[in-house]
């Protein structure tokens, strides 16, 4: 789980990276990569619903924060075999301001995390590549045995998909946003977060243990149940949700124009309070030390 990225796979390897120049400063302590993924849907009235995880109060990161699904990319996710449809690596690669293995690996875990953490799969059968994806049923005893697997790591995402004849399907994700934790945090993440719309026929499940509560909400509402109090969560699952409010519908979402580019906030003291201020000069109110994206 993410908003920065804690759940199970954040501390399994990979390339590190640093600040916004991919390389730690300082003292600072090297940035993990990660993924997360804000899956959305749509009403039967036409507007936009996002997936949002509580963290289960026993959590030592962040407990009872709403989250969206991801976690930390595994050295496994960088495997050149993974199937495998829509953008290539190489393009993903542009997109996301990184090498090739990065690209791919990033793509993989948020495929990877969401489906650990939710149920929910990005993939299908080849033939259907082109056309309306079909129905997975992940919720059979085999399937949750792959997934279990996944999380303990004694299977990889390239031998689940490949042994039941899948294909992961970039083309449904799209790149959103890149958040790096700030560099006096002793934890840190550097998260690429990616939207996906809901594959037809699957539903989320509670099966992560790390979640106590899975709520579908309009985006658009998220800000002001965050400043009641009522929704506690990091600074980038806010900004995150304030920024699909705007595109009102799951068109408004595929239409957006977005610019990948690292998003680094500090930590400074503002008014006698600790405050985690965003580059564009946007200011949060610190959860908790070490809670940060």
């Amino acid at each position: 789980m993410h908003n920065g990225p804690v759940s199970k796979g954040t501390d399994q390897g990979g390339p590190n990276s640093g600040g916004a120049d991919g390389a730690p400063r300082g003292g600072a302590v090297p940035a993990r990569p990660a993924a997360t993924v804000m899956l959305l849907r749509s009403t039967e009235g036409g507007s936009l619903e996002v997936l949002l995880m509580r963290r289960v109060r026993s959590m030592g990161f962040a407990p009872g924060a709403y989250v969206f699904p991801g976690g930390g990319v595994d050295a496994r996710d960088a495997d050149g075999g993974v199937p495998w449809t829509g953008p290539s690596p190489e393009e993903w690669a542009r997109t996301l301001g990184t090498d090739v293995p990065m690209a791919r690996a990033l793509v993989c875990a948020a495929v990877r995390e969401t489906f650990e953490e939710t149920g929910v799969l990005l993939a299908s059968e080849p033939e259907h590549a082109d056309e309306e994806a079909i129905t997975l049923d992940t919720t059979s005893e085999d399937w949750e045995r792959d997934r279990l697997g996944l999380i303990d790591r004694s299977r990889s995402f390239t031998e689940v998909l490949s042994r039941r004849g899948l294909v992961l399907r970039s083309e449904w994700l799209r790149a959103w946003s890149r958040w790096i934790t700030p560099e006096a945090e002793p934890r840190r993440y550097d998260t690429w977060f990616f939207t996906a719309e809901l594959p037809p026929g699957q539903s989320p499940r509670d099966v992560g243990g790390e979640a106590d509560l899975i709520r579908w909400i309009d985006p658009a509402r998220v800000t002001a149940e965050w400043e009641a109090g009522r929704m506690p969560m990091l600074p980038p699952t806010v900004a995150s949700c304030a920024d699909l409010a705007t595109c009102r519908t799951l068109r408004g979402v595929r239409e957006a124009q977005r610019d990948i580019v690292p998003i680094e906030p500090v930590v400074r003291e503002v008014n006698g309070e600790i405050r985690v201020i965003a580059p564009n000069g946007v200011d949060y109110p610190l959860p908790r030390p070490g809670a940060l994206p």
